[in-house]
């Protein structure tokens, strides 16, 4: 696979504080994303299982107004980029993966950046607010949110829909409220559809393979998510 090379990362001051290049904010908000379509991977390690290492499927390639592309996945409660993830056992980044061929890589494929970069100078939009809507992808890879009943004590499960860019560089995984449900089924830009994140209800995402576990009762899934939820009340 062919893969970005380290011209793409156009600054070298660092931070002394974590160690990661010092890029002004303006610079690294998100202005263009591409769905991945490949089945590519992101891989991370736990303390936990130190010897181990786990994989989550990519849901898009984010461009960053500095020109840097990494990969997003929807973690915790947030879509964030791969290289950033952080969870309460000291979840840490290993790499992409690609399971067609096996192979581990650490910097954005090539035809991502190309695609990403011509995509970004074409649609070049004028906006006035921070929340103006720039661009929407539909989810691709099963994204389930997880929302607390209104009595705290219950899970509600949602499918998410798609995902919306905003000017500011800010993510929304979008759900659909039912009441306001006009025709289906309901696609990416719909008007029934509402940010995840808008919702005081709502807790965190999963992917299709957990939010499965919790729909079948898996007694570990429910176990693990209480908690989470539980965490977030404290």
């Amino acid at each position: 696979m062919k893969t970005s090379n380290s011209g793409h990362k156009l600054d070298n001051v660092i931070d002394l504080f974590t160690g990661k290049p010092y890029l002004p904010l303006k610079d690294t908000r998100f202005i263009r994303l591409s769905p991945e379509l490949d089945g590519l991977e992101m891989l991370y390690s736990n303390e936990a299982s130190s010897d181990k290492l786990f994989s989550l499927k990519i849901l898009a390639w984010g461009l960053r107004a500095n020109g840097e592309v990494v990969g997003l996945v929807p973690w915790l409660n947030d879509i964030i980029p791969c290289t950033e993830i952080r969870d309460p056992l000291n979840g840490q980044w290993e790499g992409y993966y690609d399971s067609g061929i096996d192979e581990i890589f650490f910097e954005a494929p090539i035809h991502k950046v190309v695609e990403l970069e011509t995509a970004a100078e074409y649609y070049d939009y004028e906006c006035e607010n921070p929340q103006d809507i720039v661009q929407e992808i539909p989810d691709t890879i099963g994204t389930h949110a997880v929302l607390s009943g209104a009595d705290h004590k219950s899970l509600i499960l949602q499918e998410v829909v798609s995902w919306r860019l905003h000017h500011d560089g800010t993510i929304s995984g979008m759900l659909i409220n039912e009441d306001k449900v006009e025709s289906t089924p309901v696609l990416p830009g719909d008007e029934c559809l509402y940010a995840a994140q808008s919702d005081p209800h709502f807790r965190y995402f999963f992917q299709h393979h957990i939010a499965n576990k919790i729909k079948s009762r898996d007694p570990e899934a429910l176990a693990a998510i209480s908690l989470l939820v539980e965490d977030s009340y404290r």
